[in-house]
């Protein structure tokens, strides 16, 4: 360090006389400073408040020449490095054995671990073998997801221009410390939280932060302390720049006030780690059914117990018995299938532009019933474009056409009329003033410079000509600067105060849509204008928003915006949108610190206005705490913490940032809000397709169990040999039960509300459905059974019969449960090809093993007639017209009791448990 260095740092110590703040972070240097000088890492909120010269006075650095390279590398070691730390990765073994968490798969191991012992190796085999599958699974796609806090650096800036001893450098963004001085141009990021103390029309893009389309204008100012933020956002603060943000246009320099972690970002960084997403609604409910399988197995154990207790046989042996039977109760195909199941509708969801990074969250869609929506880039374009305009002659015209694209036309309100430069003269230098008074270009349909520039090129674009340059700003200000305007007949006339009063009333009319108004002025200088007129913009819906929002209303989903705009432009767009539902006011960020989190007005709330990142998570956490299922879509880094404590983070993937991506849970590959549509869809289908997995799995697996145990504690001949049971097992885990995950999406599902988070995956009407298929299984097998053993001897055609009426119910209960209550005539017999070719393959193996003569001394089968087959089929198939039968009546039911809910006055959303049984 320079003398002269040392004498400014000094005076500008003594100066200062800063006490230590709670808020600030307080390091001695080493080597050659005095013991009591103290060097401090400013957070925004206090570096607003101070002057320039007290906020350099803190840093100990010099505005003009600012740090040594000595200093800077005495902060850098004190300091650290300006990045954002992830804490280091668990080895991936580590993660792999954490899915071995899971309730129903620890279930499985201790199964697996007992076959062993018992020396039932092709249980062990078969049990291990789908915990590989399923473990293996769902750690390929957690590893994929887990990239939310690296992705945290890639909006970090590789190098900026820092002004070390008096040169300016070109240095790496982490190397920079407290007290360095920054240089910003257009186009670059911000590397650092900055105190702006020189700016020359410096404005820099903060959505990401905010969700503000507009870029704030900085400058050097000092702020008041109330009109500052304590509670960590960023909005107001005119005089210092955000990690990550984009200059736009201007020029200017500032002091670095703290970096890494304890910038703004960083905190987001922090309260990402922090944030622990919720298990999803069918975790929960697996986890529930590992429990209740582990009970029911323990029952089973307890009870044969008692059972040969009562026949005075060995207790070792009925134990083992027990052991036998409750690991064979335990469907180790259930995980698989629902896995399966979860992995297809991710492929079928990345057909539809959404991209899901975690497999339990496609169910979870099915249940959402809260979509909280960010509004700027999710609802809307983030592309300002004008909508309206006055002329100075009293002129009012509409502007069609979205976002920077040159199509579309000027209307004349008034009368229809396409309007064109040479239609008035006031109207032509509007547009001259709009496209010259302008530092924007728009190549393509891209932008390259301010918003609201760009949307008064993309205005004069349409078909009017471009020269010229003059004036632009707020109405009210303009308009005191203008000496004439321009009258109808085209002809300048001096302003009056009567004019202005006019222009004025044009502004306010304007702005009570809810857009931003500008006006226009052009003159031989900015003393002496001539005001030409005046032009609304606004960020425009997306196409297709509006239509989603309407159904996500009508099948019971409440949608509610979350935006860091006003509340006029907010409620305009709410408007244009038609989000609806909510009994409460619109409701600030600042009214949301006021509120506790259980306050009973945020959910009933539609619009909020005036956000930061932490008012979004809490809006969410509102949401949750009465029991909604909340999605989250956003697409800046203010919307990574509230994505990730959703239970459903979705993400923009053209125009959203990493951290968004990384942080959600589902990624909309073309921005289309609608898509979300096809999302739900797909998961209240795949609910409803496990649901009818685990009817036809349970039923089947029950009544193989109830023969076997009947057999056992009864010492019966058994009526299935090992080989039997083992190729029954195959086919009530593989291709049949497969098939039905991929059931096609039932139409009528697309209008019901959305399941309950609390119901379960096996609720009793469902069991109930289960244990009537399981004992007409059992009955009709017995009595096959019984038919053939007449002689009280067990022959191949005993048990061949008795197998085949086995296999054959499980597949005329499989067609059955392909719907549980609509007729399979309805949803159409082959309308599930996957089902028809699994079922026919099924068969074709049956028919292997009865008449091909390896197979039949593997499985111990002989020949049968086809007048067997046929009474096997006329019998088998009664599992099917019982259950169409039910379904019948149960429609039936259904249809009764909505009539007479809706003549006693209830409406729809409280008939739901009606309707929910209706898939």
């Amino acid at each position: 360090m320079t003398s002269a260095q040392s004498a400014d740092i000094a005076a500008a110590a003594a100066e200062s006389s800063l006490p230590v703040s709670s808020n600030s972070t307080a390091v001695n240097l080493e080597s050659g400073q005095p013991p009591d000088m103290q060097v401090y890492s400013l957070k925004a909120p206090q570096a607003a408040v101070r002057g320039v010269d007290e906020v350099a006075g803190s840093l100990r650095t010099s505005l003009r020449d600012g740090l040594s390279q000595a200093e800077a590398d005495v902060r850098l070691r004190r300091f650290g490095p300006n990045e954002i730390e992830s804490p280091p990765d668990d080895p991936l073994w580590q993660k792999y054995l954490e899915q071995f968490k899971d309730p129903m798969i620890l279930l499985l191991l201790c199964s697996a671990v007992i076959s062993l012992l018992m020396r039932q190796f092709d249980d062990a085999v078969s049990i291990s073998l789908a915990i590989v599958i399923v473990v293996t699974v769902a750690f390929i796609q957690e590893y994929r997801s887990e990239k939310a806090l690296g992705a945290l650096k890639k909006l970090v800036p590789y190098k900026c221009y820092c002004l070390r001893s008096g040169i300016l450098q070109f240095l790496y963004a982490r190397d920079l410390v407290p007290g360095d001085i920054v240089h910003l141009n257009v186009g670059c990021r911000v590397p650092a939280d900055l105190r702006v103390f020189e700016s020359t029309d410096l404005r820099i893009d903060e959505a990401s932060f905010t969700g503000e389309t507009d870029p704030v204008l900085k400058s050097a100012t000092q702020l008041h302390e109330s009109n500052v933020s304590t509670g960590g956002s960023v909005v107001g603060m005119k005089n210092c720049a955000f990690t990550g943000t984009l200059v736009r246009c201007g020029t200017g320099k500032g002091i670095v006030i703290c970096t890494g972690e304890e910038s703004a970002f960083g905190d987001i960084f922090r309260a990402m780690q922090e944030e622990e997403a919720p298990k999803t609604p069918l975790q929960r409910n697996m986890d529930r059914l590992g429990k209740q399988l582990s009970f029911y197995s323990l029952c089973i154990i307890v009870g044969i117990v008692i059972i040969g207790l009562l026949q005075r046989r060995q207790m070792l042996e009925m134990f083992q018995i027990g052991v036998s039977l409750a690991v064979a109760a335990i469907p180790e195909g259930l995980p698989i299938v629902v896995t399966v199941t979860l992995a297809i509708g991710v492929m079928r969801m990345a057909k539809r532009n959404a991209i899901v990074k975690k497999l339990p969250v496609v169910e979870t869609l099915g249940c959402v019933n809260v979509v909280c929506s960010d509004k700027t880039g999710t609802l809307t374009q983030n592309e300002m474009t004008v909508t309206r305009l006055i002329t100075s002659d009293g002129l009012a015209a509409t502007v069609s056409g979205v976002g920077y694209a040159a199509a579309g036309d000027v209307v004349a309100e008034a009368n229809g009329a396409r309007l064109t430069a040479s239609s008035t003269v006031a109207l032509r230098w509007l547009c001259l003033t709009a496209s010259c008074c302008n530092n924007a270009e728009i190549r393509g349909n891209e932008l390259h410079g301010q918003p609201t520039e760009g949307a008064l090129v993309a205005l004069v674009n349409k078909d009017l000509p471009t020269t010229v340059f003059f004036v632009k700003g707020a109405p009210d200000r303009l308009v005191r600067a203008c000496t004439s305007y321009w009258n109808e007949r085209g002809q300048l006339e001096s302003m009056t105060s009567g004019q202005e009063t006019r222009i004025n009333d044009w502004a306010a009319q304007l702005g009570v849509g809810g857009l931003r108004v500008l006006g226009l002025a052009c003159g031989p200088d900015q003393q002496n204008l001539t005001f030409c007129g005046l032009v609304g913009l606004l960020d425009p819906p997306r196409p297709g928003v509006k239509d989603s929002i309407r159904f996500l209303q009508q099948s019971g989903v409440l949608v509610t915006m979350i935006t860091g705009d006003a509340m006029e432009t907010a409620c305009t767009i709410a408007r244009q949108l038609g989000i609806s539902g909510g009994t409460g006011q619109p409701i600030s960020g600042e009214q949301l610190d006021q509120m506790q989190p259980d306050d009973p007005r945020i959910p009933e709330t539609r619009i909020f206005y005036r956000t930061s990142p932490r008012h979004k998570n809490k809006i969410v956490r509102a949401f949750q705490a009465v029991g909604k299922v909340v999605a989250m879509t956003g697409d800046g880094v203010n919307d990574a913490v509230a994505l990730k404590a959703a239970d459903i983070g979705i993400a923009m993937g053209m125009m959203g940032t990493e951290v968004s991506k990384e942080a959600a849970d589902m990624i909309l590959i073309d921005d289309h809000f609608q898509t979300i549509l096809a999302a739900v869809e797909e998961g209240k289908a795949i609910f409803h397709n496990i649901r009818c997995f685990i009817r036809f799995q349970l039923s089947t697996s029950i009544a193989a169990l109830t023969l076997v145990t009947m057999a056992t504690v009864f010492n019966l001949p058994s009526p299935l040999n090992a080989m039997q049971i083992l190729w029954i097992n195959i086919l009530m885990d593989g291709p049949p039960a497969q098939s039905l995950g991929v059931e096609p999406l039932d139409p009528d599902l697309r209008k019901k509300p959305p399941r309950r988070p609390s119901d379960s995956v096996l609720p009793m009407e469902l069991l109930l459905g289960v244990l009537r298929s399981a004992l007409i299984i059992v009955a009709g097998t017995l009595f096959v059974f019984h038919r053939e053993m007449s002689d009280n001897k067990v022959t191949p055609r005993d048990t061949t019969m008795t197998f085949t009426c086995f296999v054959l119910f499980d597949m005329f209960n499989a067609l059955s449960c392909r719907s549980k209550s609509k007729s399979i005539f309805t949803i159409g017999l082959f309308s599930n090809r996957t089902f028809c070719i699994a079922v026919g393959l099924s068969l074709i193996g049956q028919l292997l093993v009865i008449y091909v003569p390896p197979f039949q001394a593997i499985f111990q089968t002989e020949a049968l007639y086809a007048t067997d087959l046929l009474f096997l089929v006329c019998l088998c198939s009664t599992v099917f017209w019982i259950s169409e039968l039910a379904k019948l009546m149960h429609r039936h039911h259904y249809n009764f009791s909505r009539a007479a809910l809706s003549l006693i006055g209830f409406n729809n959303r409280r008939s739901t448990k009606f309707s929910d049984s209706i898939v």
